[in-house]
């Protein structure tokens, strides 16, 4: 009786060497799961690739918004509504102010709308060429920074008779720039770490 068991158990051992110790373990595995452990596994792969959508999805929202917004308020830069909408923004700031007795309000408001389209389609470029497309978004960078300062140096801004931190509809156009501007920033790391990658 004990030479039989003796041998059953060599036998067994025997053939457990060939089963790979991975698939041994993915047995051991499986037993031990529990249904709270298949629960949560199976949550962790359902948020893993609902994460992974989200992130790839804000990134082409983020990048082709700040293209389709530069592209559409740079178009309209050639017309006289937008060229007068931005002079009280553009003359009352020392940096760009002397740009009108230079070129005019029409003729500024056409190079800032070529500057922008022109910003616009490098940003879109990330795909094909993500360092061109992190030139145009450090350009963007710039450009947005720009706006911002409108802030500091445009009265028509702000509404000191309602508060101190009142708000005008143009400063309210010109704070919207932040967010674009964080964007822009996403945009620049996102091609640099590209083009890194294919260098």
């Amino acid at each position: 009786m004990n030479q039989a068991l003796l041998e059953a158990m060599t036998a067994i051992k025997t053939i457990t060497k060939f089963i790979p110790r991975k698939l041994k373990q993915t047995q051991a595995d499986t037993i031990m799961t529990t249904p709270t452990e298949k629960l949560t596994s199976n949550n962790y792969r359902v948020n893993k690739r609902i994460s992974d959508w989200l992130e790839t999805t804000s990134g082409i929202t983020l990048r082709y918004g700040i293209v389709l917004i530069l592209i559409w308020i740079g178009g309209m830069k050639f017309t006289t509504y937008e060229s007068e909408g931005i002079r009280p923004f553009v003359e009352n700031s020392p940096p760009f102010a002397w740009t009108y007795s230079v070129f005019g309000v029409q003729g500024m408001s056409n190079i800032l709308g070529v500057v922008e389209i022109a910003v616009a389609l490098l940003i879109a470029m990330r795909a094909w060429a993500p360092s061109i497309s992190a030139l145009g978004s450090l350009a963007a960078v710039g450009m947005f920074l720009s706006t911002i300062s409108f802030l500091v140096t445009t009265p028509q801004a702000w509404l000191p008779e309602t508060g101190t931190l009142a708000i005008s509809v143009p400063g309210q156009f010109l704070l919207k720039d932040v967010v674009l501007l964080g964007a822009s920033l996403w945009s620049l790391s996102d091609a640099l770490k590209a083009s890194q990658g294919r260098s």
